[in-house]
């Protein structure tokens, strides 16, 4: 857990520790090149929504309780009652291999490791095969967008469903890419080398202006509650809905049969002036009443933000950009890690203020502050 920083004083190079996630960011910084680092720290517009994923988890305080025997600990939880080692998995992010050569197969790889969940890309540059024969044991959703051509979700759905894929993640946020003003920029495109591996040959090749590795306007506005009864048509796999933010599509999930809502404002990076992800939970959690199962991400950068979502309501969380850091600086090793710290950050913050397993977090840990 260490990078080599340089001694001034004798011009040696020490081992510098990689302590907290920061240290991962301000590596993956410094590596990256600025493009690579505009692309994944990109907000929409202003950036206020992706900054306030962040400053929302500063307002909310804990309530510790003492002397409650805490020498022993279990951050075990389940999701869609498949057991992992603790309740935080990897989102689904695009073009991991921007950040290290062996890309979304070193992710997959690292959760597998560390038994969580990996909710994979479909703009992933290592194909679907690519990343199950990377790691046949591992725990896996698969994230998936609806295109104007629905043979071409049609057929990613039955591969993966072939694969193993455990659930798909309907991402729903995304009608339209939002503004990200630094990719307009710098001209943001996916390197020669690199392609939206799980489209190879799906799309004409010089077919008109890309966005994001793909023919642009190829993603389908249209998208409409009725595509979740003609998704749950085409496969027997769970289905999640990613990017709820209110009470009242919450419920009309539930009332679709879906099994599980990712509270996501998609990092920050779609609609800015939109709510902290953190904030929308109670109410969601609170209209669902555990009809169905409740996760998020959104700006989780410690082991006690992790406790903070939990004592809310979520299941599990899930981190989207700390991945990338991790890849950036090492690979597999690199994201197990990142996963390895917020494991030991939460484990800490759960004893500290209390809790001996998951099962004993809840909102009477939570206070807001008066700020």
């Amino acid at each position: 857990m260490s990078i080599l920083g340089c001694n001034r004083e004798g011009g040696r190079c020490a081992e510098m520790a990689m302590v907290c996630l920061t240290d991962f960011e301000e590596y993956a910084k410094e590596h990256l090149s600025k493009a690579t680092w505009d692309y994944y720290a990109a907000g929409a517009d202003e950036c206020c929504t992706r900054d306030d994923n962040l400053l929302a988890y500063k307002r909310i305080r804990l309530r510790p309780r003492i002397l409650r025997d805490v020498s022993v600990s279990d951050t075990r939880t389940t999701v869609l009652g498949t057991e992992i080692s603790f309740p935080v998995g990897i989102a689904p992010t695009a073009f991991h291999c921007l950040a290290w050569h062996e890309g979304e197969m070193a992710t997959a790889r690292a959760t597998e490791a560390v038994n969580t969940c990996y909710i994979t890309s479909t703009y992933s540059t290592c194909s679907v095969e690519e990343i199950v024969a990377a790691a046949p044991n591992g725990y896996r959703w698969f994230q998936l967008y609806v295109y104007r051509d629905r043979k071409v979700s049609e057929q990613i759905v039955h591969r993966v469903e072939a694969l193993g894929y455990k659930a798909l993640v309907l991402t729903v946020d995304v009608p339209y890419t939002g503004k990200r003003r630094n990719d307009i920029r710098n001209q943001f495109k996916l390197p020669p080398h690199l392609k939206v591996k799980n489209f190879d040959g799906v799309f004409q090749e010089n077919a008109g202006p890309e966005e994001y590795g793909i023919p642009a306007n190829t993603l389908d506005p249209s998208i409409s509650w009725k595509d979740v009864y003609w998704l749950k048509s085409l496969t027997r796999l769970p289905i999640i809905i990613k990017g709820i933010l209110t009470k009242e599509d919450a419920e009309l999930a539930v009332e679709h049969g879906v099994q599980g809502i990712i509270v996501s404002n998609h990092g920050g990076r779609q609609l800015d002036g939109g709510p902290a992800t953190i904030d929308c939970l109670s109410e969601i959690v609170d209209t669902v009443q555990g009809r169905i199962e409740v996760y998020m991400d959104g700006g989780i950068r410690t082991g006690s933000d992790v406790l903070k979502a939990l004592a809310l309501g979520a299941k599990c969380v899930f981190i989207g950009r700390p991945a990338i850091w991790g890849l950036a600086y090492k690979g597999e090793e690199g994201v197990r890690e990142v996963l390895q710290i917020l494991n030991d950050e939460f484990r800490l913050s759960m004893a500290l203020s209390g809790c001996r397993s998951v099962a004993e977090i809840n909102r009477n840990l939570i206070q807001f502050s008066k700020l």
